[in-house]
């Protein structure tokens, strides 16, 4: 019998096999599930039988309505799996994913009440997906509250449609929050007042992944998110050359709130002349990766930014102005940012103008030294644009280096 993978321990500190584990578990979670009158999700079941048959530990919990359920079947619920992994003590587990579901009060509740344990966990998540899942408003604000005492690195909440005072609750476990670094709100009715919103809470939390694609932020949702970035990445741009060494674990300290008013954003006028490099290339390089796997600080340190599919062009209530202004805050983001590795503004018309104001940027950013940015723009533009966007984000640092040896 192949050797199985394990985390809990005998007290002589060696490890014990996984299937006797596992198979436990699935006994205990039948029986809660009898107990409170509801399915055993065929998802989870599946899942522990390979764990077991193979000898691997189960990381991850997916809850997910069969396509064929019927009516008269009992409804799946969250609560026998959670209560399961209370009762058994499970410490393997990192990531539950839940699909489709309508989670009711106590089931929040609970899973709540797991995730605010933190490091002392029974089973301390590191991942929480709700794909399509409806909750009410009181669900959402006692899940907000949760989110400020996690141990969770990424939160999913795509497919879950979101009102203005929806939004407040969930994204008040957001703001300072340390600990999260991705965070995906991918179809959810977000419009233009939600804009305001996530900027405060990337520039007050550790997120630097962002998913956002699929919403209706328009040029003035899009415009708030991204000026706190844009400003605080022009001010390290433009200011001296970083002292701080580049195997430091920790990011650069904010700029002064007197700073951050002195930008030229503010006044909305374009940035002239040659971008400053604040590091050199092999330097920056190595320390934005340092920093970004142990980022700790509240910041605006996104270096993924998904914004397809969101209305920005020149035909929101503000027209082609508010387009403008949009370019202005993109254009100043993408020739100071040293922390953004990708950037995907697909499905946006934003017209030949905008495209070139962002070919432009782009190789500024290449005048800086800073790493190579992947953006994604609609085709919807000249072919030598498009061709030259698509030329100028995609030419990795191994190609270089490899050309660079070959001439050697």
């Amino acid at each position: 019998m192949p050797r199985g993978k394990t985390g809990k321990h005998n007290r002589e500190g060696a490890p014990l096999p996984v299937a006797p584990i596992l198979q436990k578990f699935l006994k205990t979670y039948e029986k809660h599930c009898a107990q409170t009158q509801t399915s055993v999700c065929p998802a989870i079941r599946k899942d522990l039988k390979t764990s077991i048959n193979s000898e691997q530990v189960l990381r991850k919990f997916v809850l997910v309505r069969p396509d064929d359920s019927q009516p008269s079947t009992l409804p799946i619920s969250l609560e026998p799996l959670l209560m399961t992994i209370r009762d058994e003590c499970y410490t393997l587990g990192q990531q539950i994913c839940i699909w489709g579901l309508e989670l009711s009060n106590p089931e929040i509740a609970r899973l709540a009440s797991l995730l605010e344990l933190k490091g002392h966990a029974t089973c301390p998540l590191t991942t929480l997906e709700l794909i399509d899942c409806k909750m009410d408003l009181w669900s959402l604000g006692r899940l907000g509250q949760a989110l400020q005492f996690s141990s969770l690195h990424s939160l999913v909440l795509d497919y879950c449609r979101f009102e203005s005072e929806e939004m407040e609750s969930i994204f008040s476990g957001l703001e300072n929050n340390h600990r999260l670094q991705g965070l995906s709100l991918r179809y959810c009715g977000l419009g233009p007042r939600s804009g305001p919103l996530l900027g405060s809470v990337i520039r007050q939390s550790a997120i630097c992944e962002l998913h956002l694609d699929g919403n209706y932020l328009q040029c003035s949702g899009a415009l708030a998110l991204l000026r706190p970035i844009a400003e605080y990445a022009e001010m390290r741009g433009r200011g001296p050359p970083a002292t701080a060494s580049p195997h430091s674990t920790s990011p650069p300290p904010a700029l002064p709130a007197r700073q951050r008013g002195s930008s030229t954003l503010n006044q909305m006028t374009k940035s002239s002349g040659t971008v400053k490099a604040t590091s050199g290339k092999k330097r920056r390089k190595n320390g934005i990766k340092r920093k970004i796997k142990g980022l700790t600080e509240a910041g605006p340190w996104l270096v993924k930014l998904y914004l397809a599919d969101n209305g920005i062009d020149g035909k929101g209530k503000d027209g082609e102005n508010s387009l403008l202004e949009f370019t202005q805050i993109l254009t100043c983001l993408i020739k100071y940012s040293a922390h953004l590795r990708e950037l995907d503004l697909g499905n946006n018309v934003l017209g030949e103008m905008a495209a070139v104001d962002i070919l432009e940027a782009l190789r500024a950013r290449k005048t800086g030294k800073l790493p190579v940015l992947k953006v994604t723009v609609t085709p919807q533009i000249s072919s030598d644009t498009f061709g030259s966007i698509w030329k100028s984000s995609n030419k990795s640092n191994v190609t270089r280096k490899r050309k660079k040896k070959f001439k050697n």
